[in-house]
Formats: C-alpha cells, structure tokens, sequence
C-alpha cells in the first residue's frame, strides 16, 4: 500500500516514528512534510496528503497534528477524501468498516507511540464492508458530486 504521510510541527516527531513503523508493516509511503518541529500551518500538510489521496497517487493518507481536528477539516475540503480523526482504536476501526475513510488523523498531543501503532495498524487493515454501510458511502459521495456540480438543494 501506497500512504501518504503529513504533519505539522506538533506532529513532526510522531510522523517520524509512524514512518519507520509503516517501512516495518512493508509499506511504501511518501512524506508530504513538515520536516522539522519549527512552526508551521497544519492547512498546507493536511491539504498535500489529502490532494494525494484524492487524485490516486497514494492509497491512503495519515496526518498529525496535535489533536487531530484541523487536518481533518482542512482534508475533508478536498473532493474525494473522507477523512477521520481517530485517537483511539474503536474508531480507527469504524471509520474504515462503516464509513470508508481514505485519511487517518491523528494527535500526538493525544496518542502516544504505542497506540498510534495500534491505530494505524487498525486502521490499515480494515475495509469498508456491508451493503449498508456502502451505501451510506454512496450518498456522502453523491452529496459532494452535486456539490461540485452546483445542484445540492
């Protein structure tokens, strides 16, 4: 699997470790920055990894922030991403089994290394599943179609 990764400077150190754990897992992942803890907007990393995501270049995307939420936000912006910020393992797993999510992020203010690997592990091994669920997929996907299109009323 193909994984884009991305941080900002609360996320540096945290991305960095995910990276060495992803090369032990046997994927291969492209590192969108940041590449280093000096401050930087969360907006621009998260915005790479999802445009990654978004246009097939990779697989999948995982973002750190320090919580999480605003590079949730900012990757839901892009068209075809269905991101999830998922800190803790029931939802890593629901988000990829129930909703389809194609981006993972997470905080490094909030996980610590041993359960940002469960997380990730979790996470990547989970597929969406169930004629329900792909359903539901489907309508979150026809929403920002006719959002792109102009016709959502």
């Amino acid at each position: 699997m193909r994984i884009a990764v991305g941080a900002d400077h609360g996320g540096y150190v945290a991305k960095e470790k995910l990276k060495q754990y992803l090369k032990e897992l046997g994927h291969e992942y492209v590192d969108f920055g940041t590449n280093s803890t000096e401050r930087c907007d969360y907006t621009d990393f998260a915005y790479l990894v999802a445009a990654s995501v978004a246009n097939k270049r990779c697989d999948v995307g995982i973002i750190i922030d320090a919580v999480g939420t605003g590079s949730c936000m900012m990757a839901n912006k892009v068209p075809g991403v269905r991101a999830a910020v998922c800190n803790e393992i029931y939802t890593a797993r629901n988000s990829r089994l129930h909703n389809g999510a194609n981006v993972l992020t997470m905080g490094s203010l909030i996980v610590g290394d041993g359960v940002m690997k469960e997380i990730v592990d979790v996470w990547l091994k989970t597929e969406l599943s169930g004629d329900r669920n792909i359903l539901r997929v489907g309508k979150i996907m026809d929403v920002e179609r006719r959002m792109l299109e102009g016709s959502l009323k």
